[in-house]
């Protein structure tokens, strides 16, 4: 059983690790709304550890920790720390497996080194071990099912959302030496490597960023199909739908500056936006 605060903290870091993950809980139903909360704080403390370590070996050791949590080892210190509480509880309380979210960490270690994500496959096989499969989590929480049917709306949906944050991320990550699109794409148009960390502008990238919008698009199109198509209990899992569609409508605005941090809508707007989406699709 958690510690009577942990859930409470867990909501808290989630809040300051990612707000965009702690809005979108916030239209999670109340009595499953902590349960989510701790999910999506689990992810977000192992999404910051590429920020938190200079170098991979640290990393390691941090996504190690959460292996072992995960698998039951010393678990009177684990519980120590207020997320990993929260989450062995709604894992536990919620019957849910362990098994996605080892594959989860295992996938982040590819945020630690500097090697480029090599084709599309690549890519999509990264999101969905890292994004799509909180969406099935979470809809897991909400249908009370192990095998609840949103693998398709997890699925697109985890592509679209990723392809729209490393969009945005693009000039960020090039200026560190790494990239997280495709490299296959850019090199398909002429691209080099090397011309993407030194942050050479040409027609050429332009073209290459304005296919992965695209592939983008297809994958929010699919999303918004396959959502429509759930029972309407389990649609808020998926409103952060509503965030990738207002994310790929600013980044179409500056295809013509493809390093530049693009532009973000208040947080306030965001939730509003999360808000009036639910509202349409409960």
């Amino acid at each position: 059983m958690a510690r009577p605060d942990s859930h409470g903290l867990a909501a808290a870091q989630l809040r300051e690790l990612d707000r965009d993950r702690y809005a979108a809980s916030l239209v999670i139903p109340t009595r499953k709304r902590t349960d989510v909360q701790a999910l999506f704080a689990f992810a977000a403390d192992v999404a910051a550890i590429r920020e938190r370590v200079s170098e991979p070996t640290p990393g390691e050791i941090r996504l190690q920790w959460w292996i072992d949590a995960l698998e039951g080892e010393e678990h009177g210190e684990v519980r120590r720390n207020p997320v990993a509480d929260a989450l062995l509880d709604t894992i536990a309380r919620c019957a849910l497996p362990s098994g996605p979210l080892i594959r989860l960490l295992a996938a982040r270690r590819f945020d630690l080194y500097h090697d480029p994500m090599s084709d599309i496959g690549q890519f999509e096989g990264y999101a969905g071990e890292t994004v799509s499969v909180l969406f099935q989590y979470a809809a897991m929480i909400l249908s009370g099912e192990e095998t609840p049917p949103t693998a398709d709306a997890a699925g697109h949906l985890g592509v679209a959302l990723a392809l729209a944050g490393h969009l945005r991320a693009f000039g960020y990550n090039a200026s560190r030496g790494q990239l997280f699109l495709p490299l296959s794409v850019f090199t398909a148009h002429g691209v080099r490597e090397a011309d993407i960390y030194a942050g050479t502008d040409s027609a050429a990238l332009r073209a290459a960023i304005a296919q992965l919008f695209d592939i983008a698009e297809d994958h929010a199109q699919k999303a918004r199909t396959a959502i429509a198509a759930l029972p309407s209990p389990l649609r808020p899992a998926f409103a952060s739908l509503a965030l990738v569609d207002g994310d790929l409508r600013r980044l179409e605005q500056r295809t013509g500056t493809p390093f530049a941090p693009p532009a973000v809508s208040s947080p306030f707007r965001r939730l509003a936006s999360l808000m009036w989406w639910t509202m349409r699709n409960g």
